[in-house]
């Protein structure tokens, strides 16, 4: 049997083995991915403001971060009918949610398309970025079936996948339309100070320090420098954030993947049981037939799909 076929009449899900998400999500990069994406979604004041309204993230940090990996995974590496059912309940609550525009008062459903676009872009940004930043194999083709693939995620959430950019070159041109309406109001200053500080047991404040500050810090360096300015924060040299990201990318994937995967839910221990052994994502995996097309270093000489550039040292 082929390396990436599923066991005969197995369901590989919305996504399956043989695409570029299934090989990207098993990274453990992607959680300093998440937090950017966090640092990057509370920038449109419309958006952060339906959170605000709508969760206590400060009292439930960790269980908000969980349901939303969980999302992820189960949309990655569930079966179909598992992918749709969360996503019909992710669509249900969002149609019960209202918030108030901070600037005009005005009272608006949190799932109107362009606060989903946003988040949704923002997300798909973030893992493309620190996926490549951190030295997966990413070529310009792999890039944009990344991007394209999530069309799939972006309509169980509510989006026209028609409306939903299918490019690393239409995703940053959306960024470049929408930046005029970002800003850092009150709301985005406190996921800020939030994200550098958040409330945990005082026997793990050490660990906070020593992980999780580090994480958030990596994440927010990584942001396009429209974010810092607008957060008011400087970030390092982006050859300096590239290097740190590299290496905090090597360090991570030397713990064995059975070990990382052990953690809960373990979306992909299931995959693979479900699956067969042959749909073990792995970044070897993604098409090394890109890479030749693209040319050597090209995917690190470019940008992660927000319209920032950056460059691998050495």
């Amino acid at each position: 049997m082929p390396e990436h076929a599923p066991a005969p009449e197995a369901d590989p899900g919305l996504f399956g083995p043989a695409s570029v998400t299934w090989q990207a999500h098993s990274d453990p990069m992607m959680w300093v991915a998440g937090i950017r994406a966090l640092y990057l979604q509370a920038l449109h004041p419309r958006a952060v403001r339906g959170v605000m309204e709508n969760s206590d993230f400060r009292k439930d940090a960790w269980g908000r971060l969980m349901r939303t990996a969980n999302f992820v995974g189960t949309t990655t590496y569930g079966t179909t009918e598992a992918a749709e059912k969360a996503g019909a309940r992710v669509r249900k609550i969002h149609t019960m949610l209202e918030a108030t525009d901070p600037q005009t008062g005005e009272r608006y459903g949190v799932d109107e398309p362009e606060l989903l676009l946003w988040v949704h872009c923002a997300e798909i940004d973030s893992y493309l970025h620190i996926a490549r930043r951190s030295g997966l194999p990413f070529t310009e083709a792999l890039a944009d079936r990344y991007v394209a693939e999530h069309r799939r995620s972006a309509r169980l959430v509510g989006l026209d996948p028609v409306d939903v950019p299918a490019s690393t070159a239409e995703l940053a041109a959306y960024f470049e339309k929408v930046r005029p309406e970002l800003a850092a109001g009150a709301d985005a200053r406190a996921v800020d100070d939030f994200l550098r500080r958040p409330p945990t047991h005082p026997l793990l404040v050490p660990a906070r320090a020593l992980l999780w500050r580090r994480a958030a810090d990596l994440a927010y360096a990584s942001l396009p420098p429209y974010a810092h300015e607008l957060y008011g924060r400087a970030a390092p040299p982006p050859a300096t954030v590239t290097r740190r990201l590299v290496l905090t990318g090597t360090v991570l994937r030397r713990i064995p993947a059975r070990v990382r995967w052990q953690l809960p839910p373990k979306h992909i221990l299931r995959a693979m049981a479900r699956l067969g052994p042959g749909s073990r994502p792995a970044p070897y995996k993604l098409d090394r037939r890109d890479a030749i097309l693209d040319g050597p270093g090209r995917a690190q000489r470019n940008n992660g799909g927000d319209s920032t550039r950056w460059r691998t040292p050495g």
